[in-house]
């Protein structure tokens, strides 16, 4: 998967990825997902947001995580 609309710079936003070198990381895309499910409430919220840079997010979100397999101990 390509992230064409991932930049990272270490002069903007400490070096955190962002969407197409805005100041809106990555990891503000996934926590404004996480608060607003609907995608019509996310466009209102941040209307500069497009279909492909969400995508390009979760996907790049994605590729941080570690596919190992962690054991839960129940409580």
């Amino acid at each position: 998967m390509a992230f064409d609309r991932i930049t990272v710079d270490p002069q903007r936003m400490n070096g955190e990825p962002c969407i197409r070198n805005t100041r809106l990381t990555v990891r503000r895309v996934l926590q404004a997902m996480a608060a607003y499910p609907d995608r019509a409430e996310l466009r209102r919220e941040y209307p500069e947001l497009e279909d492909e840079d969400i995508r390009q997010a979760l996907g790049f979100a994605a590729t941080m995580l570690d596919d190992s397999v962690l054991e839960v101990k129940p409580a």
